[in-house]
C-alpha cells in the first residue's frame, strides 16, 4: 500500500489548479492525525503550498520553475468547495467599470464565510466577510456596481450610478434597480434617483 503522503500527493495531481486540499476531504485516505501531519510534511517538504489554517494547494510546475496557483482560480474553487460566495471587492470592482482608475495594490475579495487570510506563495489574499447586500448580485455585472457603489460610497454614488447607466447593459441596470429594496437607504434612493432621472 502506498505511503499516506505518495496518496495526498496522488489525489492532489489530479485536482485542477488553485482547487485547495483540507483534511476534512482527505479522511478517505486515513485518520485526522496521519492526515494532518502528512499535509504538514509535504508543505514543508514544498511539495503542497499551505495557503492558511487548514488550507493547501498543489504548486504549479512549469518549464520555469514553480509557482502559487492563481489568486482568481484558487478563489474560485475556495467557493465552490466551501459553498461561499466570494467576489472581488469595490475598490477592483470600479475599477473594472472604470469608476476610478485607482489599481487596488492588495488582493482583497468579499465572502460570504468568515474573515481571513490565504498566502499564495509571495501574496497575501485577503478574504473579508461582507453583508448580504453586497454579495446579492455576485458575478453578473450588476453585482459589480453594488460593490463598486459601496466602495464609492453616499457622496459619490450619484455621480457613479450615472456613468453606469450608460456603461451597463440596459438589462444589468434593472437588475439593479430591482435589487435596490435590499440595499441601505443611501443607496436604494440614488439607485431609484438614477433610474427615473
Amino acid at each position: 500500500m502506498q505511503r499516506l503522503t505518495e496518496q495526498i500527493l496522488a489525489h492532489a495531481e489530479g485536482l485542477p489548479e488553485g482547487m485547495p486540499l483540507t483534511a476534512k476531504g482527505l479522511l478517505h485516505l486515513g485518520s485526522r492525525a496521519g492526515v494532518d501531519q502528512a499535509l504538514s510534511r509535504l508543505a514543508e517538504r514544498g511539495q503542497l503550498i499551505r495557503a492558511g489554517r487548514g488550507l493547501y494547494l498543489r504548486p504549479v510546475t512549469s518549464r520555469f520553475g514553480t509557482r502559487a496557483p492563481s489568486v482568481e482560480q484558487t478563489v474560485e474553487a475556495l467557493a465552490i468547495q466551501r459553498g461561499e460566495v466570494i467576489v472581488p471587492n469595490g475598490a477592483a470592482a470600479a475599477n473594472e467599470l472604470g469608476l476610478t482608475t485607482q489599481v487596488p495594490m492588495r488582493s482583497v475579495y468579499l465572502t460570504s464565510g468568515r474573515s481571513r487570510t490565504m498566502s499564495l506563495g509571495k501574496q497575501v489574499v485577503e478574504l473579508r466577510h461582507a453583508p448580504r447586500w453586497q454579495l446579492a448580485l455576485a458575478d453578473k455585472p450588476a453585482g459589480q456596481a453594488v460593490r463598486a457603489l459601496a466602495w464609492l460610497g453616499p457622496e459619490k454614488a450619484d455621480l457613479a450610478l450615472n456613468a453606469l447607466k450608460r456603461k451597463l447593459p440596459p438589462a444589468a441596470f434593472m437588475e439593479l434597480v430591482t435589487a435596490a429594496p435590499q440595499f441601505p437607504t443611501w443607496l436604494a434612493r440614488s439607485v431609484s434617483k438614477a433610474a427615473h432621472g
